[in-house]
């Protein structure tokens, strides 16, 4: 279940379980799997099919319950999660839910998300409120999730009343002063949340996405690298700026990707722009890139339209690479599609000879 935001421009998935209390597995819950890799179904793993080993799994863990090991309830219902048998796992899970936080958080998931079952993002609100309130040291690892995944309840008004400050507070509960054992996740939250508010807070904006940055969030790398290229909540550094965005680019944060292209384009590094501008603008599939590199389909659109444009103005132009009017006619209808916002500020800038 997706909700477009009013004030981000992302959407979100309930996270999915955190496992010992190191950030969940995934932002969109849809999109990436806990135990194996993206198209391994069928494939062989060592002399054995995926299929084999799926089923030499449920065959163990069937035993274990046989021989009442608690924990082989949950992990039977994760396993069908992993798979995709959502019916299956919520069976399971609601079988033990009174007994397994671990299995209430991924009710609350799969109810919140219509996983399995009709979406009712209050009861989903609901289980998580019931972990976070929780005195229980099994629900502990839990309650950072938890807590994000409330924050994005208030902040979009489902399941619950619309509240921005209810979901900053849940955000700054779930980040825990930069703990990285906390929700990396809620810690870059809190960096976009900052830097759009009213009024914005680009110093707090700053000081999350360093702590993000600091325990791993790709997306906050980028971001940080944008706020020091142009001195945003923090004194203007480009050293810093080109340190951050190469490696976030090199790392697949296509939204770093775009304002490199675009400093070496104002620099007159026009072969260097024209050239990663054109690798850039062959990404065509934004929903897969977000699943790689679990950066928001939306700063990844951002920045291949942002390379495409300035690929379109290198051949109309004709810096850096043969001029080919056509092919630049063509980049800049797709800059456009993209992302329209970006085209149409670069078509500015363009018109008044910034760039």
């Amino acid at each position: 279940m997706c909700y477009q935001s009013a004030k981000f421009t992302f959407s979100f998935f309930f996270t999915s379980m955190p496992q010992s209390g190191v950030e969940s597995f995934s932002l969109h819950l849809k999109e990436k799997k806990m135990y194996r890799p993206h198209d391994c179904r069928g494939k062989h793993a060592g002399n054995y099919s995926h299929t084999a080993l799926f089923a030499r799994a449920e065959e163990l863990l069937a035993k274990r319950i046989i021989d009442g090991d608690p924990l082989a309830y949950f992990l039977q219902g994760q396993l069908y999660f992993e798979e995709g048998w959502y019916d299956e796992a919520l069976a399971q899970f609601e079988k033990i839910k009174e007994m397994d936080f671990q299995a209430l958080y991924q009710l609350g998931v799969m109810y919140y998300d219509g996983l399995g079952t009709k979406e009712d993002p209050e009861k989903g609100v609901e289980y998580m409120k019931i972990i976070i309130n929780s005195n229980s040291p099994k629900a502990r690892h839990l309650k950072y999730a938890a807590a994000y995944n409330l924050g994005r309840s208030y902040f979009e008004g489902c399941g619950v009343k619309h509240s921005d400050k209810e979901a900053e507070r849940l955000w700054i509960i779930a980040a825990d002063h930069g703990n990285p054992k906390a929700s990396v996740k809620a810690q870059s939250t809190l960096g976009m949340f900052y830097s759009t508010s009213n009024p914005k807070d680009l110093k707090k904006a700053f000081f999350w996405h360093s702590e993000a940055c600091g325990n791993g969030s790709l997306e906050s790398q980028g971001i940080l690298g944008v706020m020091y290229l142009y001195g945003q909540g923090i004194r203007q550094n480009t050293k810093a700026a080109l340190e951050c965005l190469k490696e976030a680019a090199e790392r697949g944060n296509i939204y770093a990707q775009g304002h490199l292209v675009e400093y070496y384009y104002k620099r007159k590094f026009y072969t260097k722009a024209a050239a990663f501008a054109r690798r850039i603008a062959e990404n065509d599939n934004i929903d897969m890139l977000a699943k790689i590199t679990d950066c928001l389909p939306v700063y990844i659109a951002k920045g291949v339209a942002m390379a495409t444009f300035y690929l379109a103005r290198c051949l109309q132009l004709g810096v850096g690479i043969q001029q080919d009017q056509a092919a630049a006619k063509n980049y800049y209808s797709r800059a456009c599609l993209l992302d329209p916002d970006v085209a149409s500020d670069l078509e500015l800038a363009a018109n008044h000879g910034r760039i």
